[in-house]
C-alpha cells in the first residue's frame, strides 16, 4: 500500500561530466517505475545525436531571457556564456497526478530549486575521484582543453556544496548508482513527515 499519493520531485545534480544524465537514463530503463524526466532549457548548441524536446529544449539567449522575465523558470544558471534552466510547465500537474517528476540540473539550479520547493529530493551524484571526472570530460572530447579545466575547477567549488543534499550517490558504476537512487525513492514514500496524515485518517474508527 503506498500512503503517499503525490508524487515526488527528485532532484539529480552534480558536477559536470560525473555522469548525471547516463545514470538518469539507467533509472529510466529500470521496469515498473512512475518517473517522468523534466525536460531542460539551454541556450547552447546541441551536440551530436542530441534532439530537441528529448536531451533538452534547446532555445536562443533572447527566447530565455523572456522564460526568466515572465517567471516561466522554476531554476536556472548560467555557465560558459550559456543558459540553463527548468521550465515550470506541467511540473506541478505530473506531481499531482502520482508522478515521480526527475529534474537533472546544475548545482546551482539544484540550490535554487531547495530555496523554492522543501520537499524535494535532493540527490548528489558525486565522481569516484577528481582525476575521474577530469578522464571523463576529456573522452566526451566536446569542448576545449580551456573550458575542461573550468569544468574541473568548479567542479571542486560544487562538491563541497554536497553537503545541501539529502543524499550522495556515488557514480562508481551506473547500474549500482540507479539502483541506489530507487531505493531513495521507496524509502522517501515511506517518511513520516511525508505520509503520517493519511496514515492518522486510515485508522480512525468509523
Amino acid at each position: 500500500m503506498k500512503l503517499d499519493d503525490k508524487g515526488l520531485l527528485i532532484v539529480i545534480s552534480g558536477p559536470s561530466g560525473v555522469g548525471k544524465g547516463t545514470v538518469r537514463k539507467a533509472l529510466f530503463e529500470r521496469e515498473g517505475h512512475d518517473l517522468v524526466y523534466s525536460i531542460s532549457m539551454t541556450t547552447r548548441k546541441p551536440r551530436q545525436g542530441e534532439t530537441n524536446g528529448k536531451e533538452y529544449y534547446f532555445v536562443t539567449k533572447e527566447e530565455f531571457e523572456k522564460n526568466i522575465s515572465e517567471g516561466k523558470m522554476l531554476e536556472y544558471a548560467e555557465f560558459v556564456n550559456n543558459y540553463y534552466g527548468t521550465p515550470l510547465d506541467k511540473i506541478n500537474e505530473q506531481l499531482e497526478s502520482g508522478k515521480e517528476v526527475v529534474l537533472e540540473i546544475e548545482v546551482q539550479g539544484a540550490m535554487q530549486v531547495k530555496k523554492k520547493v522543501k520537499d524535494a529530493v535532493f540527490i548528489f551524484i558525486a565522481p569516484p575521484s577528481m582525476n575521474a571526472l577530469y578522464s571523463r570530460l576529456t573522452n566526451r572530447g566536446t569542448e576545449t582543453e580551456k573550458i575542461i579545466k573550468e569544468r574541473c575547477e568548479k567542479a571542486k567549488r560544487e562538491v563541497g556544496l554536497a553537503n545541501m543534499y539529502d543524499y550522495i550517490v556515488v557514480n562508481d558504476e551506473v547500474s549500482n548508482a540507479a539502483d541506489k537512487i530507487i531505493a531513495i525513492i521507496r524509502a522517501e514514500h515511506a517518511r513520516t513527515k511525508r505520509t503520517i496524515d493519511k496514515y492518522q485518517k486510515m485508522l480512525e474508527v468509523k
